[in-house]
């Protein structure tokens, strides 16, 4: 057996709260030190690589809505000539006719 105890505290740095804290600290310091990069985007947008692409997808899609608004537009055609039915006179109806009804649905 160790003189320490095998169920002896570890001893290692990140277990301690402070010790958490000063290197988040450090790291806070760290990161606002450094010098900042030299831009990568000009100082003044280029119109074929913002403008342009963006006019051209409105275009387009203006383009298409105009096409699908004629497509889906209705189509007004006459009716075809119907000839006119025969008007129904009330009460013509031929003696029997519901008892016939009756047995076909039974």
């Amino acid at each position: 057996m160790k003189e320490d105890g095998e169920l002896a505290p570890v001893k290692a740095p990140w277990v301690r709260v402070e010790d958490y804290f000063v290197s988040l600290a450090r790291r806070r310091a760290a990161r606002r030190s450094r010098t900042p990069r030299p831009r990568t985007e000009p100082e003044e947008p280029r119109f074929l690589l913002s403008t342009l692409p963006f006019l051209t997808l409105i275009g387009g899609l203006a383009v298409l809505s105009v096409a699908i608004a004629i497509t889906a537009w209705p189509v007004h055609q006459a009716p075809p000539a119907l000839e006119k039915p025969e008007p129904h006179e009330l009460g013509t109806a031929p003696k029997g006719w519901f008892q016939e009804a009756q047995k076909e649905f039974r």
